[in-house]
C-alpha cells in the first residue's frame, strides 16, 4: 500500500530485489529521492529547535563580530537556497512553461515540486540555526550543524554514483539541467560540511582559547581530543612543567565545584539532620523523665539576657543537639547519615545521565561486532554470493567499531571528570568544614585522619566514580552476551557458563586470602618504616655511639619477614592469574565439548565458533570486573561513614562571644562557665572578668589552672555553659606553641595584611627580630619550612608575637610568649613590644606568663587557681594580701633567682642592656643542623608542658656553629631541591633490575611466557582446523574418535596454556623478591654508611620516601606492570602473526600500522609521565597546606581569616586540576588513537580476507578478524604497560642513586688499637683545621693544645664559635682540613671509625632515645649483663623509677621517647655514658630541657663517677663549669683564651665579660 504511494509520488519503481541481486548494485532512484532525502532533513527538523528557541527568546540581539568563516557558511547555504529555488523552476518550467506541450498530460511527479521545496526550507532554516550558534556565548560551532551536513553528503553519494553510472551506460545526459543542478550543490555541501569541521572562536574568546584550548575546539576536535595536540607535543620537545598547564575551565573550577555542591549538601544534610531528630525523637519516648529538665536548664543557659525569641530558638535547638549527644553511647550511628551520595547524585546528575547513556549505546554496538564476523565467516564459506556483500561487511565492521570506540572514549571522559569533580567537591568540603568545626568534633579524629578524610577517602570516591556505570552495565552485557550465545550453541552455553560462575568464588576467596596477606605485609612495613624512620631521626647518636650494626640488623629482620609474606602473596597471584588464564580456554572447552557430545547432528561450524569466542571475550570483562567492582564499593562505603560522620558534625557555635558596643569595657566575662566539651565537667567555673580598654592584664596561675582555657574561651574555642563573654573590637592572638606557616617570613608576618615598610621595620624591630635577618639567608623572604622547622623556638615565638603586633587589633591575647625565649630577649620584647612603654601601649593586652619579673609592670594580675578566678589586683596589693598570688610568687621566684641572677637587679638597669642576639636563637638558618634536634626542636614545646611546675624556660635547640652557614652567594637553599627525574628512562635501569632479578630467572621468565603464547595460538589455530571438518562431513555422520581427538587436544592446549602461564608467574615472582631484596638491602647497608653531611643537607622525609613510596614501587608495582608488559607484548605480536597467517596480504599494512603506533606511543608516553609527575608533585602542597590549616585553626579563628584560607586552598586544588585534567586528556587522546589503529587492523584484515576469499578456508578468516577484534584492546594496555612500567622503573633509579652515595670512612681498618685504649685519656690537638664540606671557609683555624690525663675542661663561646664542631671532630662526623688530633700518641684518622666511636663517650645535648625496650636503649647489642645495667641505673637516679615500672628493663620506650620526661631522657643518657665507661668523656651540657634538679643530679655523677677520665664540657650557663680546671674561650674558630677560671676572670677578656653577663661575680667564684 504504502510502496504504492511513493510509486506514484516519485513516477517510477520504489523497490525491487532485482536491484541488489546482481554484481553491480544500486538502490532505485525513488528510494534516493525519498528515504534518502528525508533521513539528513528529518535529522535537521528534529534537532533545529534547540536552536531556534533561545534565538526568539533573546530580546536584544548579541552582535557579535560577524566573522569570515561565518559569512563563508551563510553564503554556501544562501547559493544552495538558490539552487533549490532554481530547482523548483525547473520543474515548473517544464510543466507550466511555455515550451511545455499543453497536449500531453504528462506531468513532472510531485516528488519534483516536493524536494526543492523541502531543501528550500530546510537551507532557510540552516542560515537561522547557523546565526543562533553565532549569537551563543562561548559557543564556537554546532554539533548538529556537523552530523547534519555529514549526513547529508553521505546520504548524496548514492544518487551521486546512480546519475553518473546512467550517464556512462547511455553515453548522453538525459535530465541535463537538474544534472548539473545535483552536481553543483553536491560541490556546495561538500564545501559547507568542511566548514562545518573549523570552530568560529570570536575575537573577544582568543585569550581564553590560548590559556584553554578546549574552549575554541570544535566538535569533531572535541569527539577525537584533537584540541590536545599542543599539550602532547610541547610534553615531546621538552618535560612539561607547571606553567605548560591550562586554565581550568570554569565548570571545573574548585570555586565553582564546590558552590554547587554546598548547595545540594545544605538542603539534603539539612533534611538528613531533621530525619535523624525524627529517629532520636522515637527512641526519646522511652526515656522521656530524664530528658526534658535537661534540655530545659541547656535552654536556659544558653539564653540568658537574650531576648525571649533567641532564648525559645536556642533552647530548642541545644536541646536536640543535646540529646543527639546524650545517644551517643547507645546507638551506633549517632550522626546524620545517608547524605552523603544523594548530594553527589544531585549535584552531578547530569554528568552521569550522559555519561550512562554513551555506555549504553557502546554496549549495545559491542554485540555488533560478533554477529558481524559471523556473517563474515558465512560469506567466506559460501563461494556463491557476490564479492560486494564482503566489502559491505568490511566497512560495516569499520563503522561499528569507529562508533564503539567514539563513544566509548566520551563515557570514559565523562566518567573520569566526573571522578575528579567529586573528588574535588570533597576536599573543598572537607576544608570548609574543618574551619568551623567544634573541638567536640574535633577531639575524635587527629590531624593526621582529617588529612586522610581529604586524600585517602575522597580519592577512593574518585576511583568508584570512575566506574559506577558498571554496576548496571556488567549484568547487562552478561545477559546480552548469554541470549546471543544461546542462539549460537543452545543450552550447551550453560556448561561454559557454570565454569565461568564457579570461578567467582574462586577469585572471591583468593581476593579474601590476598586480602589478609596484605594486611600483615602493612603491618611489616610500618614496623619497618618506623624504625627507618626513628634510625634517620637519630644517625648522628648511631653514629656517635657506633650503634649503626645493631639497628641495620633490625631492619633486615623485619624485611626478612615482609619478604617472606610478599613471596606468599605474589604466589597467591600466580594461582589467581592461572585460575584468570585457564579461564577462556576452559570455557570454550566445556561449552564446545558439551555442544558436540549432546547430539551428533551439533556439528562445529566456523561461524558457531567464532561468534561463540568473541562472545566469550566480552563476556570475560564483566566477569572479571564485578567482584572488584564490588569490593571498591565496599571500600567506599567505610569512607562514606568517615565523610558523614566528620561532614555532618557539629559546627563551633557562632554566638558565644558577643559584640554588643553598649559595654564600657575592651572585654567583659559575666559569670561564665566554660568546657571544652558539651558534656565535659566545666573547666573554667563562673568567671567573671572586666578588661578595660588600654590596659595590659597579666594572667597567672599554677600549670592546670586554666590560663590557657581563659583564652580559648575568649576566643570562642569552648562550650559556654553559662554565662557570656562580650568583646568590643578585633583580636590577635599568640599561641602557646608558635604556629608557624610554610611561607616567607615576611608572610608569616604580614599574614594577609597589606605591606607597609615603616610599619613592618617597626615591628621587626620591638620583636628583636632584626639580629635574626641578618643572619637568615634571604633576610625577611627567608623560605621558612614546614612547622617553622629552620626557625629556633624563639624565633618561631617571635615570629608569631610580630604578626600580632603587625595585624592593628584591638586585643591582643599572649598566651604565654615569653617561655620561648632567653631573659634578656623576653625582657626586650616587654619593654619595646607589650609593656606600656611598647608600640602595643595603647591596646588592650591579656598576657599570661610565668615570668615574676614582668609582673609589677603590669596593670592588673588576674589570679587563677583551679578554673576560677581566686584574687584580681595590681601587684602590690596582691602582694599585700597573702593570697594564692603571694604562694604563686615564692614557687617561681625561687626558682628563677638560682637561674637568673635575682631579675630584679636587672630590671633597673634595663637601659643599659645592650641586645644582644639570643644565644642560640640567632641562629643561621642552618638546616645543617642535625635532624635530631629539629625534630626534638619541633616537639620540644609539647613537652614543655609536662614538666609539672617547674619553671619554663626555652630549651637551647642543638649547638649550631656559624661553619654551617654557606655563603649567601652559594645559593640561599642549603637544601639541594630534589631531583625529579625527567625524560626518558635510561635502558642500563632495566639493565640493573634484571641483574638484580638474576638472569636465569629473566631468561627463564620470557621463555616460559612465549611457550605459553605458541600455546594460546596453536589452540586457536586447532579449532580453526576442527571448524574445517563442518565442510568435510557435510552430510555425513561425525565419528566419535575424530570428535574425542578434536575435544581432547583442544583441552590439553589450553590446559598447557595455563599451567605455563602459572609457571611463569611463579619464576617472575620468585625473581622480584630477589631484586627487592636486594635493591633494598643495598640502600640500607649504604645509608647507613653515607657521612652526616648528607643527611644535614637532605631532609630526612626525602631519605625516608625511598624506603617507603620507591621500595614499595620496587615490591609490588614493577613485577606487575613487567607481567602485563610481557604478556601485552607477546599478546599483540601473537595477534597480528596469526593475520599474517591467515592473510599473507596483510604484512604490508604492519609495517606502516606500527611507524604510526610507534609514534603515538612516545609522544603520549613523553607527555603522561611528566602530568603524571606534576600531579604528584602538586597534590603533596594541598594536604600540607590542610595539615598547617588544622594545626593552626585557632589563630585562623582569632584573626578571623577563613576566608582567606578557604580561598588559597582553592587555589592550590585548582593547581592540582591544572594536571590531573590534561592526564585524563591525554588517556583519551591516546585512547583513541590507538582505538583508531585497532579498527584498522580489523578492517583490513576483513578486507584482505574478501580479496582473497578463493584461496582461505572459513576457519582462518573468522580466526584473523575475531584475533583483530580483540587487538585494539590489547594495543590500549600495551601503551599503558610500557608508560607505566616506565614510570615505575624510576624507582629502581631512584633506589639506586642512594645506594651509590659515597660513603665515609671504613668502620673498622686492619690497623686496630690495642684492647684498652686509650689508657690515659690524654687528647691532642695539633694545628687541627677543618670545614664542613669542600669549598666552604673553615670552621677551626688551626687549634693546637694539650689537654692532660683526668683533665676536667670547659669549653665556652658565643653561639657559632666552634664548640661542637671540636666534638665532632673528636669523633670524625666530620673529617680534618690540615692537622691531626692524638689520643693517648695516637693518630686518630689512622684508625676505624667503630674503634674510635667506641672509645669515646658522649652525653649528647638532645637526649635522643629509640623505640624499643629500656635495655635497648642502654645495650643494643647486649654486651653487659643484667646486674651491671642495674648497677648503672642506681648511680643515675633511675633505679626506683625503672624498678616501680611493671615490665622493668623491657619496659616499651615509645618513639623518641614520648613517654618518659625529659629529664629522665637526660638520665638514660647518663646511665648509657656510665655503661660504655671510657676514658674520655664529651659532656654537650643540655642547657633548658632539664630542670634544675636533674641538673644538679647529672653534675654530681659526673663529678664523682667520671673523677678518673678526661671531661670535655661544652657549657652554655658558665656556673656549671666554673670548677672546671680549665676553660678554654674559643671564638670564631681559635683559642683565645685558656687557662683556670680564675686566672680568667683576672685578666678581664673574654672571659670575664661572659661572666658579667651572666650575673657571675667574683665573690660567687670564691663562694664555689
Amino acid at each position: 500500500m504504502c510502496a504504492a504511494a511513493l510509486e506514484e509520488y516519485c513516477g517510477s519503481t520504489f523497490w525491487n530485489n532485482s536491484y541488489l541481486e546482481r554484481e553491480d548494485p544500486d538502490l532505485p532512484v525513488c528510494v534516493e529521492q525519498t528515504v534518502l532525502v528525508w533521513i539528513p532533513l528529518g535529522f535537521l527538523w528534529l534537532c533545529a529547535p534547540t536552536h531556534l528557541v533561545p534565538l526568539c527568546m533573546r530580546k536584544k540581539a548579541n552582535t557579535k563580530h560577524l566573522s569570515k568563516l561565518y559569512l563563508c557558511k551563510q553564503i554556501v547555504v544562501s547559493l544552495l537556497f538558490l539552487t533549490a529555488i532554481a530547482a523548483l523552476a525547473v520543474t515548473l518550467g517544464e510543466d507550466f512553461g511555455p515550451n511545455a506541450d499543453s497536449a500531453s498530460t504528462e506531468k513532472n511527479p510531485g516528488v519534483y515540486y516536493a524536494n526543492p521545496v523541502l531543501y528550500a526550507v530546510t537551507w532557510v532554516l540552516v542560515l537561522l540555526c547557523q546565526e543562533a550558534v553565532r549569537r551563543q556565548e562561548g559557543v564556537v560551532d554546532s554539533a548538529t550543524l556537523f552530523l547534519f551536513w555529514l549526513l547529508l553528503v553521505l546520504c548524496d553519494i548514492f544518487p551521486f554514483q546512480t546519475l553518473l553510472r546512467e550517464a556512462l551506460k547511455l553515453g548522453t545526459i538525459p535530465d541535463v539541467p537538474r544534472f548539473s543542478l545535483f552536481y553543483i550543490s553536491f560541490g556546495l555541501e561538500l564545501i559547507a560540511f568542511v566548514l562545518s569541521m573549523i570552530a568560529d572562536v570570536p575575537p573577544e574568546a582568543k585569550e581564553q582559547v590560548k590559556k584553554n584550548p578546549e574552549a575554541g575546539a570544535s566538535f569533531l576536535s572535541r569527539i577525537t581530543f584533537n584540541w590536545f595536540h599542543s599539550m602532547v607535543i610541547k610534553g615531546y620537545k621538552r618535560p612539561l612543567v607547571q606553567e605548560d598547564m591550562w586554565e581550568l575551565s570554569e565548570k571545573d573550577s574548585t570555586a565553582y565545584l564546590n558552590d554547587c555542591f554546598q548547595n545540594t549538601m545544605q538542603s539534603e544534610l539539612g533534611a538528613a539532620r531533621v530525619r535523624y531528630q525524627h529517629k532520636l525523637s522515637n527512641k526519646r519516648v522511652q526515656k522521656r523523665d530524664k530528658a526534658p529538665e535537661e534540655s530545659f536548664q541547656n535552654g536556659l543557659g544558653k539564653g540568658v539576657s537574650q531576648d525571649v525569641l533567641m532564648m525559645e530558638e536556642k533552647g530548642k535547638d541545644s536541646d536536640g543537639k543535646k540529646k543527639k549527644k546524650d545517644k551517643k553511647k547507645k546507638e551506633e550511628i549517632n550522626y546524620p547519615s545517608g547524605w552523603l551520595i544523594s548530594s553527589i547524585y544531585k549535584t552531578f546528575k547530569w554528568i552521569l545521565i550522559e555519561s550512562a547513556f554513551f555506555k549504553l549505546l557502546q554496549d549495545l554496538l559491542a554485540f555488533a561486532s560478533p554477529q558481524l564476523l559471523k556473517l563474515m565467516v558465512s560469506f567466506t564459506q559460501d563461494k556463491s554470493t557476490y564479492t560486494w556483500m564482503g566489502y559491505v561487511y568490511a566497512v560495516l565492521l569499520l563503522v561499528v567499531a569507529i562508533l564503539q570506540s567514539l563513544f566509548l572514549q566520551q563515557y570514559f571522559q565523562r566518567c573520569f571528570v566526573l571522578g575528579m569533580k567529586v573528588r574535588t567537591a570533597i576536599m573543598a568540603a572537607v576544608y570548609k568544614k574543618a574551619l568551623v568545626v567544634s573541638n567536640d568534633a574535633r577531639k575524635e579524629s587527629t590531624v593526621g585522619e582529617t588529612v586522610n578524610l581529604m586524600s585517602a577517602d575522597a580519592q577512593r570516591f574518585n576511583d568508584v566514580t570512575n566506574f559506577i556505570h558498571l554496576l548496571w552495565s556488567c549484568p547487562l552485557q552478561i545477559i546480552l552476551s548469554i541470549v546471543f550465545l544461546w542462539f549460537e550453541l543452545g543450552p550447551s552455553v550453560l556448561a561454559g557458563l557454570a565454569v565461568m560462575v564457579l570461578m567467582v568464588p574462586i577469585n572471591g576467596l583468593l581476593a579474601t586470602k590476598a586480602r589478609k596477606l596484605q594486611i600483615e605485609n602493612m603491618k611489616f612495613k610500618d614496623k619497618r618504616l618506623k624504625i627507618m624512620n626513628e634510625i634517620l631521626n637519630g644517625i648522628k647518636i648511631l653514629k656517635l655511639y657506633a650503634w649503626e650494626p645493631s639497628f641495620q640488623t633490625q631492619v633486615e629482620n623485619i624485611r626478612g619477614d615482609e619478604l617472606k609474606v610478599m613471596r606468599k602473596f605474589a604466589y597467591l597471584t600466580s594461582v589467581s592469574t592461572f585460575v584468570f588464564s585457564c579461564a577462556p580456554a576452559l570455557v570454550s572447552l566445556a561449552t564446545f565439548a558439551v555442544f558436540v557430545s549432546v547430539s551428533s547432528d551439533n556439528v562445529l561450524t566456523a561461524e558457531k565458533a567464532f561468534t561463540s569466542i568473541s562472545l566469550f571475550n566480552i563476556l570475560r570483562f564483566p566477569l572479571a570486573m564485578l567482584p572488584m567492582l564490588i569490593a571498591a564499593i565496599v571500600q567506599t562505603s567505610v569512607s562514606k561513614k568517615r565523610l558523614e560522620k566528620f561532614l555532618g558534625g557539629d559546627d563551633l557555635e557562632s554566638d558565644i562571644i558577643r559584640h554588643d558596643r553598649s559595654f564600657s569595657t575592651a572585654i567583659s566575662v559575666c559569670d561564665g562557665s566554660f568546657a571544652w566539651e558539651r558534656d565535659a565537667e566545666p573547666m573554667l567555673k563562673d568567671v567573671s572578668l572586666e578588661v578595660k580598654p588600654g590596659r595590659l592584664v597579666a594572667v597567672v596561675g599554677a600549670v592546670g589552672s586554666g590560663k590557657s582555657s581563659l583564652i580559648s574561651a575568649l576566643l570562642g574555642e569552648m562550650h559556654s555553659t553559662k554565662g557570656f563573654i562580650n568583646i568590643q573590637g578585633s583580636l590577635a592572638f599568640v599561641p602557646q606553641q608558635a604556629w608557624i606557616q610554610n611561607a616567607t617570613l615576611k608572610d608569616n608576618i604580614l599574614f594577609g595584611s597589606p605591606h607597609e615598610e615603616k610599619r613592618f621595620q617597626q615591628v621587626i624591630q620591638a620583636c628583636a627580630l632584626a639580629p635574626d635577618l641578618e643572619l637568615l639567608p634571604g633576610g625577611v623572604l627567608t623560605e621558612i619550612g614546614e612547622k617553622g622547622i629552620n626557625l629556633s623556638g624563639g624565633q618561631k615565638q617571635r615570629v608569631s608575637l610580630a604578626r600580632a603586633a603587625y595585624s592593628r587589633a584591638d586585643i591582643y591575647l599572649l598566651d604565654d610568649p615569653l617561655s620561648a625565649v632567653d631573659s634578656h630577649v623576653g625582657k626586650h620584647l616587654f619593654d619595646k613590644l607589650i609593656g606600656n612603654n611598647g608600640i602595643l601601649k595603647d591596646k588592650t593586652r591579656i598576657l599570661v606568663t610565668h615570668g615574676v619579673s614582668f609582673l609589677p609592670y603590669v596593670d592588673e594580675i588576674v589570679v587563677l587557681v583551679d578554673g576560677k578566678v581566686s584574687e584580681v589586683g595590681s601587684y602590690n596589693s596582691l602582694r599585700a594580701s597573702r593570697g594564692a598570688f603571694s604562694e604563686f610568687l615564692d614557687t617561681y621566684a625561687k626558682e628563677q633567682s638560682n637561674l637568673n641572677h635575682s631579675q630584679t637587679d636587672d630590671s633597673k638597669d634595663t637601659a643599659d642592656v645592650e641586645l644582644i642576639p639570643e644565644r642560640d636563637d640567632a641562629q643561621p638558618d642552618s638546616p645543617l643542623e642535625d635532624t635530631v634536634s629539629a625534630t626534638l626542636k619541633r616537639e620540644n614545646s609539647i613537652r614543655r608542658s609536662q614538666r609539672g611546675g617547674s619553671v619554663r624556660l626555652r630549651k637551647n635547640s642543638s649547638l649550631k656553629k656559624t661553619g654551617d652557614v654557606p655563603d649567601p652567594k652559594k645559593g640561599q637553599k642549603l637544601i639541594e631541591k630534589e631531583t625529579m627525574e625527567t625524560g626518558q628512562v635510561k635502558f642500563s635501569v632495566y639493565l640493573q633490575y634484571m641483574r638484580a632479578m638474576g638472569w636465569g630467572y629473566a631468561v627463564m621468565v620470557f621463555v616460559v611466557y612465549f611457550i605459553q603464547n605458541i600455546a594460546f595460538i596453536g589452540q586457536n589455530l586447532w579449532l580453526s582446523d576442527w571448524t574445517n571438518d563442518a565442510v568435510e562431513y557435510f552430510n555425513k555422520t561425525y565419528p566419535a574418535w575424530k570428535r574425542d581427538t578434536r575435544v581432547g587436544v583442544f583441552g590439553a592446549l589450553g590446559v598447557a596454556q595455563g599451567l605455563f602461564v602459572f609457571l611463569g608467574t611463579l619464576l617472575l615472582a620468585n625473581a622480584s623478591v630477589n631484586a627487592s631484596r636486594i635493591l633494598h638491602s643495598r640502600l640500607l647497608n649504604n645509608i647507613l654508611r653515607v657521612p652526616m653531611l648528607f643527611f644535614d643537607t637532605t631532609p630526612i622525609g626525602r631519605v625516608v620516601n625511598r624506603f617507603a613510596k620507591d621500595i614499595f614501587t620496587v615490591d609490588e608495582a614493577i613485577p606487575q606492570s613487567f607481567r602485563s608488559w610481557l604478556l601485552c607484548l607477546l599478546g599483540v605480536l601473537g595477534t597480528l602473526f596469526v593475520i599474517c597467517l591467515a592473510t599473507p596480504f596483510f604484512t604490508i599494512i604492519i609495517i606502516p600500522l606500527a611507524v604510526v603506533y610507534f609514534f603515538v606511543q612516545r609522544f603520549y608516553v613523553a607527555t603522561s609521565r611528566q602530568l603524571r609527575r606534576l600531579d604528584s608533585v602538586s597534590r603533596s602542597p594541598i594536604y600540607s597546606h590542610f595539615s598547617e590549616t588544622v594545626s593552626g585553626l585557632s589563630v585562623i579563628r582569632a584573626y578571623g581569616h577563613q576566608e582567606r584560607f578557604l580561598k588559597h586552598n582553592e587555589i592550590t586544588i585548582d593547581e592540582n586540576l591544572k594536571s590531573v585534567y590534561p592526564w585524563i586528556v591525554s588517556n583519551r587522546w591516546l585512547a583513541i588513537r590507538l582505538e583508531f589503529l585497532g579498527n584498522l587492523v580489523v578492517f583490513f584484515a576483513a578486507l584482505f580476507a574478501v580479496l582473497s576469499r578463493d584461496s582461505l578456508d572459513s576457519g582462518l578468516v573468522g580466526l584473523s578478524i575475531s584475533y583483530a577484534l580483540n587487538v585494539t584492546q590489547t594495543l590500549n594496555w600495551l601503551v599503558r604497560m610500557t608508560s607505566e612500567l616506565e614510570t615505575n622503573i624510576v624507582a629502581v633509579e631512584r633506589v639506586s642513586e642512594y645506594a651509590e652515595l659515597e660513603n665515609e670512612a671504613k668502620w673498622v681498618t686492619e690497623n686496630r688499637p690495642p684492647e684498652k685504649w686509650p689508657k690515659d685519656g690524654r687528647v691532642q690537638f695539633e694545628d687541627f683545621k677543618v670545614r664542613y664540606r669542600p669549598g666552604l671557609d673553615l670552621v677551626l683555624h688551626g687549634i693546637t693544645c694539650d689537654i692532660g690525663s683526668t683533665e676536667k675542661i670547659g669549653i665556652v663561646g658565643r653561639t657559632g664559635a666552634g664548640k661542637s664542631s671540636l666534638t665532632n671532630c673528636l669523633f670524625r662526623i666530620i673529617e680534618a682540613a690540615e692537622g691531626r688530633i692524638l689520643l693517648d700518641d695516637i693518630d686518630i684518622s689512622t684508625i676505624g671509625l667503630h674503634d674510635l666511636r667506641n672509645s669515646l663517650t658522649i652525653i649528647p645535648q638532645d637526649p635522643v632515645l629509640f623505640s624499643g625496650t629500656l635495655r635497648m636503649n642502654l645495650d643494643p647489642f647486649d654486651k653487659f649483663s643484667d646486674e651491671e645495667i642495674w648497677r648503672v641505673l642506681e648511680l643515675s637516679h633511675l633505679k626506683d623509677y625503672v624498678g616501680g615500672l611493671q615490665e622493668g628493663l623491657q619496659h616499651e620506650v615509645a618513639e623518641g621517647g614520648e613517654n618518659l620526661s625529659v629529664g629522665q631522657r637526660q638520665l638514660l643518657c647518663l646511665a648509657r655514658a656510665l655503661l660504655r665507661k671510657s676514658r674520655i668523656l664529651i659532656l654537650d651540657e643540655a642547657t633548658a630541657a632539664v630542670d634544675l634538679e636533674t641538673d644538679d643530679l647529672i653534675q654530681n655523677t659526673i663529678r664523682r663517677e667520671f673523677s678518673h677520665c678526661t671531661v670535655l664540657t661544652i657549657a652554655h650557663r658558665l656556673h656549671s663549669i666554673m670548677d672546671s680546671s680549665r676553660v678554654m674561650v674559643l671564638d670564631a674558630g681559635k683559642i683565645v683564651e685558656f687557662d683556670s677560671p680564675s686566672n680568667l676572670l683576672q685578666k678581664r677578656g673574654h672571659f670575664f665579660s661572659m661572666a658579667k653577663d651572666a650575673g657571675i661575680t667574683k665573690e660567687e667564684i670564691t663562694a664555689l
